[in-house]
This record gives C-alpha cells, sequence and structure tokens, in this order.
C-alpha cells in the first residue's frame, strides 16, 4: 500500500504535537499523530485504495488516505472507519451544500446520525443515556473525524473559511445512533429508501441541541397532544433562525418514553412530522415585537417555522424520563438532509492501531 501524503519529522511525538498545534491541524485538542503505521492500520478496515476519492469538501478532494489520517487523529479505530467514510459521503452531497454552511455565521454543524446494524458492528455507537455526552468512543471520534476533515481538508477554521459567530460545543463533534429497538417507529434510514437491515448515516446541519422538558401522565388522553406543542414550540421559538428565516431543518430526538406515547396514540413517525410542522408557528403579533428582517404578513395569522415535514429529522434516542431535544436550523440558501450507506465487510479479524 502507496501513501501519498507528504510525510513530516519530529524526535519524538510530544514535538510533533506541537507541530500540528502550530500548523493549525488540530481542534483546539490533542491528537493521535498519525503515523504511517497507524493510517495504514485504519485503512485496513475499508477494501478501498487510498487515492479514490470519496467526495469534496469546499475546494479540495476528500482522498480515502486523506479522510484516515484524520480519522487516527481524531482517536477512531478501524471499525470506525467505515462510517466516517460515509459521513464525508454524504457531506460532499451537493444538496448538504457545505460551503454555505461552512461559510455562515450561525454556529451550526453537521450532526451524524447512524442507522442498521453498524450501530453494533462499526462501534458500538451510543443512543441511549447521554449519547451526545462524553464517555462514547466511537460517537467522539466519528464525529470528530469529520471536523477535523471540514478543517484540515475542507480549509474551515475559525475566521477563516468557518465563519461562525461564536460557534458551538457541537462543533467539535456530534455522533449519535437512533435507539432503533427502543423506537416505536420505523427506523429513519428506512424512510430514505433503505432497507431495515442496511447501515446508512444521515447529516443534518443544525445548531446545538435545546433540551425540551415534558411531564407525561398516563391518565391523560391529551398526552401525546401536549407533547406535540411542547416540541412544536420549541421549534418556532421567535429567536430561532428557523421563525427569524423561515426555512432549515431541524433535529427532532424524542426519548423511547415520549415516542412510546405519541405511537400509543396511533401516530407514525410521518404522523409526528405532519403535525409539527402544522403547530411549529408564531403568531404575526408576536414577530411584529421581535428583530427580524423577515416580512411579517398584515393580519392576525402565523408565521411558519418549516417549510413541510421534509425539514423534519425525528429519531429517537437517549435515555427515559421527561427530556427530548430539539436542534433548530434555520439557514439563508438552506443545507437540506443528506443520507449515504456504510460500507463495511470485516471478514476477518481488523487490527488494532499500533499503540500511542
Amino acid at each position: 500500500m502507496t501513501l501519498q501524503a507528504t510525510r513530516h519529522q519530529a524526535p519524538d511525538e510530544a514535538t510533533a504535537l506541537e507541530l500540528f498545534h502550530m500548523r493549525e491541524w488540530t481542534d483546539g485538542l490533542p491528537v493521535v499523530i498519525p503515523t504511517e503505521e497507524r493510517v495504514v492500520a485504519l485503512l485496513a478496515g475499508v477494501e478501498l485504495e487510498p487515492d479514490v476519492i470519496i467526495g469534496k469538501i469546499g475546494p479540495s478532494q476528500a482522498s480515502v488516505e486523506k479522510i484516515a489520517i484524520n480519522a487516527v487523529m481524531a482517536g477512531c479505530r478501524p471499525e470506525h472507519f467505515p462510517v466516517v467514510l460515509a459521513a464525508v459521503r454524504a457531506v460532499g452531497d451537493s444538496e448538504f451544500d457545505i460551503d454555505n454552511m461552512q461559510s455562515t455565521t450561525h454556529g451550526m454543524g453537521p450532526v451524524v446520525i447512524v442507522n442498521g446494524p453498524a450501530r453494533e458492528v462499526c462501534g458500538p455507537i451510543a443512543s441511549g443515556w447521554g449519547a451526545l455526552g462524553p464517555g462514547h468512543r466511537a460517537n467522539a471520534s466519528i464525529g470528530r473525524a469529520l471536523r477535523l476533515c471540514l478543517m484540515n481538508i475542507g480549509g474551515a477554521r475559525p475566521g477563516h473559511g468557518d465563519m461562525a459567530a461564536l460557534g458551538q460545543p457541537g462543533k467539535f463533534t456530534c455522533c449519535l445512533a437512533e435507539d432503533e429497538e427502543g423506537s416505536p417507529f420505523t427506523p429513519l434510514h428506512t424512510a430514505f429508501g433503505y432497507d431495515a437491515d442496511q447501515s446508512a448515516v444521515t447529516l443534518v446541519g443544525v445548531d446545538a441541541p435545546h433540551s425540551v422538558m415534558m411531564q407525561t401522565n398516563d391518565d391523560d388522553p391529551e398526552a401525546h397532544e401536549r407533547i406535540l406543542r411542547v416540541v412544536a414550540g420549541s421549534i418556532a421559538i421567535p429567536g430561532g433562525n428557523n421563525t427569524q428565516i423561515g426555512n432549515g431543518p431541524v433535529i427532532v430526538v424524542l426519548n423511547p418514553i415520549h415516542a412510546g406515547v405519541l405511537a400509543n396514540a396511533g401516530l407514525s413517525r410521518e404522523d409526528v412530522c405532519e403535525r409539527l410542522t402544522k403547530l411549529a408557528v408564531t403568531p404575526n403579533a408576536v414577530m411584529r415585537g421581535w428583530a427580524t428582517k423577515r416580512r411579517i404578513p398584515e393580519g392576525d395569522g402565523d408565521l411558519p417555522a418549516l417549510r413541510g415535514p421534509e425539514d423534519i429529522v425525528l429519531i429517537v434516542a437517549g435515555g427515559g424520563g421527561m427530556y427530548s431535544a430539539v436542534f433548530s436550523g434555520g439557514l439563508a440558501g438552506s443545507t437540506h438532509p443528506v443520507h449515504a450507506p456504510i460500507d463495511f465487510d470485516f471478514s476477518c479479524e481488523l487490527p488494532g492501531l499500533p499503540p500511542t
């Protein structure tokens, strides 16, 4: 296997790490130094030559080798790499419009959602308690690998390429699996035409998650409507991008308890998205009192935050209890959710990475 990347020399890994920080090749955190031995070991997880182009990020072509280098830096193991490749392939989809997302002053970033057997085979990728928090290696490493690719291949660095005015922690890493076993709905990726036993990633460009608190009562016949109204109200907050701009995808993450209440009321994933679209509105009279460039129609009508149900990416994840979450989107020249299959064939035991 022949690698093409430029070699750099350093007397030891500590010195190499300082070089990476000085050259702005990191996300600000320490990285695993991508030695040739480590990159080759990572490439054992896929049946692709290093020079194969997976997609384009900004002005640059993302080859398998370049992606592998960044994945090693992020702490990925060989079994994580097929998910990283799928995420980069999805980012290159013109529907995602990565250039627009990188250059906006909004603090949005890509969220990687994993469905299918890859959740376990290429992980495990957490979907339950604290799935977006610390302690989950696959989640953290896969999402971070994509971010490093956006920086080192796509050239997006704070104030140069990445113009987010403030940014947000989800721009370091944001990856989780859908809790398919705990969900009463069909898996997310089947809505895009995949079979349930296929593996796929879905990418959505959104802001940081906003916690949504909802207490339910099993004896309340209107519990499902109360949940829908709370979630819709969290989508259509007057100061949020979706309300201010009127377009853009959102992610709704329901914990299994909240999802169960909706399903027990006879609602499917599609039904929930339809209902949320209708409910996610702000009265014109309220918006007239807010600083906004959006044109507010005369009269007593409502201003929608979503263009249609297709703007909602609905998944089930997290631990049980009273908290679900909404990730707002909203971007002029909006990005769209995209997806890509995850290809893996671990017919033999993968080698571990050389020690750090």
